[in-house]
C-alpha cells in the first residue's frame, strides 16, 4: 500500500539516464601551499632604556616569563641586540609598534625592529 502524504517516490527520477559517455570529469589540482614567511621581533640595545623596562616590555608583549624575558634582556645588552620573538609579518609589525608606543609613552629610546627569520 502506498501512503499518499509520502513525498518520496518510488519512481526512477525524470529525466535522462547518464551512462558516463561524453561526461567532463575535472580533476583537482594540488595546491601547494607554503607556509607563511616568518619574521623576527629585534630589539636593539641603547644606553639609555632601563633594563627593567625592557624585563618589562617582553614581558607584556611577548608573554615571557621573568626568567625569559631576564635573558633576552641581558642578550641585548651583552650582544647589542635580541630576538624578542618569531611571527608572521602582519603581527610582527603589530608587536613592533606596540614596542616603540610604550617606550615613547615612558619616554625611553628604546629601539625594536623586523627582520626576516
Amino acid at each position: 500500500m502506498t501512503n499518499p502524504f509520502s513525498t518520496r517516490s518510488s519512481a526512477a527520477p525524470p529525466g535522462p539516464v547518464e551512462d558516463g559517455q561524453g561526461a567532463a570529469v575535472a580533476e583537482k589540482e594540488a595546491l601547494a601551499l607554503e607556509p607563511p614567511k616568518l619574521y623576527q621581533v629585534v630589539m636593539l640595545n641603547d644606553d639609555f632604556t632601563p633594563m627593567e623596562f625592557v624585563v618589562l616590555v617582553l614581558q607584556e608583549q611577548f608573554r615571557h616569563d621573568i626568567e625569559t624575558a631576564t635573558q633576552i634582556m641581558l642578550k641585548i645588552h651583552h650582544e647589542g641586540r635580541g630576538v624578542c620573538g618569531v611571527y608572521t609579518k602582519d603581527v610582527a609589525a603589530t608587536k613592533v609598534e606596540l614596542v616603540l608606543a610604550a617606550a615613547r609613552q615612558a619616554g625611553h629610546p628604546l629601539q625594536c625592529i623586523l627582520e626576516t627569520a
